[in-house]
C-alpha cells in the first residue's frame, strides 16, 4: 500500500467520491478476461492494444515508472485471471459448509454442534465470502466512500452474527458473493462482443524485403513496406492493394461477413482477413493510427459516457443509501419509546433485514450492464455508439435528417453525357476539367476521373480553390477556369443557355476565359435498402427527411422513388443549418445522416450525429456520435430500435428493484420479513435484473 500517491481521487461539489467506483470496478473485472487474452504483452491490455503510443506517459494512466499498478487505480484484482470455476469456488466452499451446518440443527442434531463450535462452524462458511466483501468495505470507507453497498452487507451479516442469526448471516453474504459472481460474468458477457475485436489485429506481419518474407513485429513496419499476406490471415496494418485483385472477409470492421473483393489500388484496412490468394499489401498508415485502432478506441471508451439513466442512480444511490442507514438505526432505537415490552434483539433483527433489502444491489449492477448489452449489441452488428449516452438519446429521436449522396445513394457517380461548346478545344477542357477535380475529395471527382482517365499532370494550373456548395476555380495561363453547379454560375456572372430544371441528372457546369463552355451529366444510384429504410423509420415513429447540396431535381426525384416527403436540394451548409433548426425550433430531436466532414455545422447542431461510411474517413470517427461501418442505411433504424430496446430493458429493471424492494421494506420494518425474504428481495431481484439486462445480447434486431 506503499504507492497510494501515485493516484489522486477525484471527489464532486458534495465531497462524494467520482473514480474507483463499484460501476468501473465491475467495468474493470470484465476487462480481465481481455488481459488474460492478451498476456503479458501490455498492462491494461486494453489501452495498450488500441494504440501503444498513448502508454508510453505512465503517468496519464496512474501507472508507476515501471509499467506496474498502483494499488488504487481502480482494479479489482481478485478476479484476475480467474477461472468460472474459480470465482465459484469460494461460494461452493461456504454453501456446503451452511448445508452441512443446517443439517445439523435441523435435520440430523448433533450434541457437540452448540456454543463456540457452532459459531466457529458458521463463522468458517462466512469467512470465503465473506472476507472479500468486508475488505471492499474497509477500502471504500478508507477511499472516502462511508455508505457503500459493501458497508450496508458487512453491518447486516455481523448484526446477525451479532444476535445469533448464525445461518441466515452466513445465507445473506453468500447469496450476494454468487451475485457479485454473476454480475462479473454478466458484464464480461455483455462486453464479449467488444473483445473480439480486440483479437483482430495481429502482432506480427510477414513483409517483403529484397522480396525475400521476412517476420517482424506489427508496431515496427515502417511506411511503404510491402506486407505479404497469405490466404486466411489478419491483415495487421492499413495499406493500398498492390495485388491485382483479391477477397477479403471484412466482417470484424463492419459485421457484414460476405466477401468483399478490392483491385489493385484499393484501400485495404487493418482486421480484414484474406480469402483466397496470396496478396500484397503497402502500408500508408503508422500501426497505432488505423482505422480498426481508432473503431477499438471508439468502442472501448463508450462506456465513460454515461447516460442520463446512469447518472441519475449514481447520484441517487448517494442520497439514498446514508438514508437507508439512518432508517434502520430508527427502526432499531426509535419504538424504545413508544412500545411498552421493547426488545432491542427484536428491533435490530428489522433493522437489519431492512439493511439488506434496502442494498441498491440491483441498480448500479443491471442498470451499466444494460447499457454494456446495447453497445455490444450494436457493435455486433457493424454499428459503433460513442456513450450510452447516445443510446438513450436515439431511442428518442424523432427525426431523422439526411444527406442523400453516398447516404441513400451509392456515392459511386459516372459520367453520363459530355456536353460541350463547338467553339471550345474539346480535349484542351476535359484535360483542364479533369486536372482541376485532382484537387477535390468529392465523389464527382472520382467520377471525372473514371471517365477521363489519369490527369495531365503536364498542366499546371494556378490559384486552385475549392468553394464550398458550388464547386471549383481556377486559372491555366491566366484564363480563369469554373468547375461546378450553375450555383456557381451565377456566383461569377457566368450566361448559359441551358435551363438545369430541365435535367435530372446532376450537372458539372464549366466555364473558360469568362464564358459557359458547357456541362457534363453525371448519375449516381440508390442503394438497394434505401427504401427499406425509410419505411422502417416510419414505422418507428421517425420523420424522415433529405437535406442535399445536389440539384434540387436530382434530391426530388430519389426521395420521391425512397417515399421521402420532406426533400431540399440545392442547399449550401448554412441552409442545411437553417432547416435543421426549424426543425429544432418545433421541440423536436434530431438525429443527421451524413459523411460527418463536409455536414460539421449540421452534425454538431444535431442532438446525434451519424457517420456512414466509417471505414472511409477519419473525421467520421471523430466527429460523429454514433458510426455506421458498413455503409448501409438500414443500419440506421436498427440503431434507433437497439437504443429503445436498452431503454425499456434498464427503465424495466428499475422499476422491478424499485417495486420489489418497496414492498419488503415494509414488511422488514413491520416485522413481516424475514432475513431470507431480504435475500431475495436484494440478491434475488439483481439476479433478475441481470439476466433481463444479458437479455438484449440475444435479441435479433
Amino acid at each position: 500500500m506503499a504507492n497510494n500517491k501515485l493516484h489522486t481521487h477525484t471527489f464532486d461539489e458534495n465531497g462524494r467520491q467520482l473514480c474507483c467506483t463499484e460501476e468501473e470496478k465491475i467495468n474493470l473485472v470484465a476487462d480481465q478476461r481481455l488481459k488474460k487474452e492478451l498476456g503479458d504483452k501490455a498492462c491494461c491490455a486494453v489501452d495498450a492494444k488500441v494504440n501503444p503510443s498513448k502508454m508510453k506517459n505512465s503517468e496519464k494512466v496512474g501507472h508507476k515508472p515501471g509499467g506496474k499498478h498502483t494499488d488504487d487505480d481502480g482494479h479489482d484484482h481478485s478476479a484476475q485471471g480467474k477461472s468460472t470455476f474459480q470465482l465459484f469456488l469460494p461460494t461452493m466452499i461456504s454453501f456446503v459448509i451452511l448445508m452441512a451446518g443446517l443439517a445439523m440443527d435441523h435435520l440430523i442434531p448433533q450434541f457437540w454442534f452448540k456454543d463456540w463450535v457452532r459459531i466457529i462452524w458458521y463463522a468458517a462458511a462466512y469467512l470465503p465470502v465473506g472476507v472479500p466483501v468486508l475488505t471492499d468495505a474497509f477500502e471504500s470507507i478508507r477511499k472516502g466512500d462511508v455508505f457503500s453497498e459493501f458497508f450496508l452487507m458487512s453491518i447486516a451479516t455481523i448484526g446477525a452474527f451479532a444476535i445469533g442469526e448464525y445461518p441466515e448471516g452466513v445465507a445473506v453474504m453468500l447469496f450476494y458473493s454468487v451475485g457479485e459472481v454473476f454480475q462479473t460474468l454478466a458484464v464480461q458477457r455483455a462486453k464479449g462482443n467488444i473483445a473480439k475485436l480486440l483479437d483482430q489485429r495481429p502482432d506480427e506481419v510477414t513483409i517483403l524485403v529484397d522480396n525475400r518474407p521476412q517476420t517482424v513485429k506489427a508496431a515496427e513496419v515502417a511506411l511503404d513496406s510491402v506486407i505479404q499476406l497469405k490466404p486466411g490471415e489478419k491483415l495487421a496494418l492499413d495499406g493500398i492493394l498492390i495485388s491485382d485483385s483479391a477477397s477479403f472477409n471484412t466482417s470484424a470492421l463492419t459485421g457484414e461477413s460476405k466477401p468483399d473483393t478490392k483491385q489493385t489500388g484499393d484501400t485495404v484496412l487493418a482486421g480484414m482477413i484474406n480469402l483466397n490468394t496470396v496478396a500484397q499489401v503497402r502500408v500508408n498508415t503508422p500501426y497505432a493510427d488505423s482505422k480498426l485502432s481508432k473503431i477499438l478506441e471508439l468502442v472501448q471508451n463508450a462506456t465513460a459516457q454515461k447516460a442520463p439513466t446512469e447518472l441519475f442512480i449514481r447520484k441517487f444511490a448517494r442520497i439514498y443509501t446514508p438514508i437507508v442507514v439512518f432508517l434502520a438505526v430508527t427502526i432499531c432505537l426509535l419504538p424504545y419509546l413508544f412500545v411498552d415490552e421493547y426488545i432491542f434483539r427484536d428491533w435490530l433483527y428489522r433493522a437489519l433485514i431492512f439493511l439488506v433489502i434496502s442494498c441498491p444491489c440491483a441498480l448500479v449492477i443491471s442498470i451499466p450492464l444494460g447499457y454494456f448489452g446495447g453497445i455490444g449489441a450494436a457493435s455486433r452488428n457493424g454499428i459503433l455508439f460513442k456513450g450510452s449516452n447516445f443510446l438513450d438519446a436515439l431511442a428518442e429521436v424523432k427525426n431523422v435528417v439526411m444527406d442523400k449522396t453516398g447516404t441513400m445513394t451509392e456515392g459511386v457517380f459516372k459520367v453520363q453525357t459530355v456536353n460541350l461548346k463547338q467553339e471550345f478545344d474539346r480535349d484542351l477542357i476535359l484535360k483542364l476539367v479533369n486536372v482541376i477535380e485532382n484537387s477535390s475529395t468529392h465523389p464527382v471527382a472520382t467520377a471525372i476521373h473514371d471517365h477521363l482517365g489519369e490527369p495531365d499532370h503536364t498542366i499546371i494550373l494556378d490559384n486552385v480553390e475549392e468553394i464550398a456548395g458550388h464547386g471549383l476555380k481556377g486559372s491555366y495561363q491566366g484564363k480563369e477556369l469554373l468547375v461546378g453547379n450553375f450555383k456557381l454560375m451565377d456566383k461569377f456572372n457566368i450566361q448559359y443557355d441551358v435551363n438545369p430544371n430541365d435535367i435530372v441528372e446532376t450537372l458539372i457546369a464549366i466555364a473558360y476565359e469568362g464564358k459557359f463552355a458547357g456541362y457534363l451529366t453525371i448519375a449516381d444510384s440508390i442503394k438497394e435498402d434505401a427504401a427499406e429504410t425509410v419505411q422502417k423509420l416510419q414505422s418507428l415513429g421517425v420523420k424522415v427527411t433529405m437535406l442535399s447540396g445536389d440539384k434540387a431535381t436530382v434530391v426530388k426525384a430519389v426521395a420521391g422513388k425512397l417515399g421521402i416527403p420532406n426533400a431540399f436540394g440545392d442547399l449550401l451548409p448554412e441552409d442545411k443549418v437553417n432547416k435543421v433548426k426549424e426543425i429544432k425550433a418545433r421541440n423536436e430531436t434530431v438525429a443527421f445522416v451524413g459523411d460527418g466532414v463536409n455536414d460539421a455545422p449540421v452534425v454538431a447542431l444535431s442532438d446525434i450525429g451519424i457517420a456512414m461510411g466509417g471505414l472511409g474517413s477519419d473525421a467520421t470517427i471523430e466527429t460523429a456520435d454514433v458510426v455506421i461501418q458498413d455503409d448501409k442505411p438500414s443500419k440506421i433504424p436498427m440503431a434507433i430500435n437497439i437504443g429503445k430496446q436498452t431503454k425499456k430493458i434498464v427503465w424495466q429493471n428499475i422499476a422491478l428493484a424499485f417495486g420489489v424492494k418497496a414492498i419488503f421494506l415494509v414488511l422488514g420494518a413491520g416485522g413481516l420479513a424475514t432475513m431470507w425474504e431480504a435475500v431475495f428481495a436484494d440478491v434475488g431481484v439483481a439476479l433478475l435484473a441481470i439476466l433481463n439486462a444479458v437479455r438484449i445480447q440475444k435479441m435479433k434486431f
